[in-house]
């Protein structure tokens, strides 16, 4: 982008360089003022004063000596605090950041020679950094929505196309826990139903992070695999289907009261790959929720009882959801909008006749499949909010 790599040779005479110094001293400031733009942007969004107000109210209310007195509530409050303190400190840290470049971009102009290519060098360094921090801060701001800041519970099933399907499914849990592991993100897997060839018919896990769900919502949907199938022995290219469910994890402070009389619970062994029996008790718990139908299945935990808690958990977080929807329907149906916002597919990876993978939705695309099945779909996520933010501007 900018750099001042000094040429040795008798054609390159101390004016020509301080020259090109000066020149890319100009491009700097240029992308510093660019900086600032989208700075100034970011903090109209998160207003810092009232971040600062905020924190101020949240120590006043953990600093109370009653406050572990009632734990669920102590812990909103310190969850709160700590949330709101990171945010300032990545705000006002960036905008530290860009005071420091402009500093060093300033101090290569009064140095000669070596010196102030060195200084131009590292101040190329963090210019990178401070732009790609800049977009996901940006990216952070995009997500307003009620559940957003919540932790995701992400589902994913296999669908048409038989083994394939199956193996597509389990290649998508890697690339998500591919994904975590990258942010060092917590996963925890909470049920897994195994296909009998290969692969996975459906599996449940936990992302335990700030604005995972916000973040990941924008996967749920169709995904769609293209490719020279490994389990046909004719070599015939094999389009498979998997679907991505992404669900805000339900909190204590979250009032969705479940009769009794509503559920079935049932309970089973759970078993691994190929129906292998790795639990000799009825440790499994399979809950359905009789009005809706939603049916949520734990095995992955030691004890039933442990199980039972997490597909508690899980349908609660779907109901959870589904009361949203049901709002968010309501509304565009008094506003007489009743178009879908999503299509059924979303987003495509076809390995086989060429290398791509693309969002059907954004158009964003890679060529890399490999770099994507191991994890790297910042470029899609961060596409999809944006997308997803124009939608619902476009809608109001």
């Amino acid at each position: 982008m900018v750099g001042a790599d000094r040429r040795d040779g008798a054609d390159d005479a101390p004016g020509a360089f301080c020259r090109r110094l000066v020149s890319v001293a100009t491009d700097f400031s240029s992308e510093i003022e660019r900086l600032r733009h989208t700075y100034a942007s970011i903090a109209a969004v998160t207003d810092p004063d009232a971040l600062r107000a905020r924190i101020a109210e949240l120590s006043e209310q953990a600093s109370a000596p009653d406050l572990w007195d009632d734990p669920d509530s102590a812990q909103v409050v310190t969850s709160a605090l700590s949330h709101a303190q990171a945010d300032l400190k990545r705000v006002e840290s960036l905008g530290e950041r860009i005071e420091d470049l402009e500093a060093m971009v300033e101090l290569a102009g009064e140095e000669e020679g070596d010196d102030a290519a060195e200084i131009l060098a590292e101040a190329e360094t963090d210019l990178a950094a401070i732009s790609k921090d800049l977009s996901d801060l940006e990216i952070r701001t995009l997500l307003s929505g009620e559940y957003d800041p919540r932790d995701a519970v992400v589902t994913i099933r296999s669908g048409a196309g038989g083994v394939d399907a199956a193996d597509f499914a389990e290649m998508l849990l890697r690339m998500y826990t591919r994904w975590a592991e990258r942010h060092d993100y917590p996963v925890k897997v909470l049920n897994t139903s195994y296909a009998e060839e290969a692969g996975l018919k459906s599996v449940t896990f936990e992302v335990h992070a700030p604005y995972a769900y916000g973040t990941l919502s924008v996967e749920g949907g169709t995904h769609r695999l293209v490719r020279i199938s490994p389990f046909d022995n004719q070599g015939r290219r094999q389009t498979s289907f998997a679907a991505v469910e992404v669900i805000p994890l339900i909190e204590s402070t979250d009032h969705i009261d479940i009769p009794e009389t509503d559920i079935r619970i049932d309970v089973f062994r759970s078993s691994g790959p190929g129906g292998q029996s790795v639990n000799t008790t009825d440790s499994a718990v399979r809950i359905t929720h009789l009005p809706t139908g939603l049916v949520v299945s734990m095995q992955d935990e030691k004890s039933q009882i442990q199980n039972r808690a997490a597909a508690m958990r899980v349908l609660q977080s779907r109901l959870l959801l589904l009361k949203q929807q049901e709002e968010d329907a309501k509304k565009k149906e008094l506003a007489g909008d009743v178009k879908a916002s999503w299509g059924d597919q979303m987003r495509s990876y076809v390995l086989n006749p060429y290398q791509m993978v693309k969002d059907l939705r954004t158009n964003f695309e890679v060529g890399n499949p490999d770099s994507v099945f191991d994890g790297d779909i910042d470029g899609f996520i961060d596409a999809g909010i944006r997308w997803r933010k124009q939608q619902e501007t476009a809608e109001d």
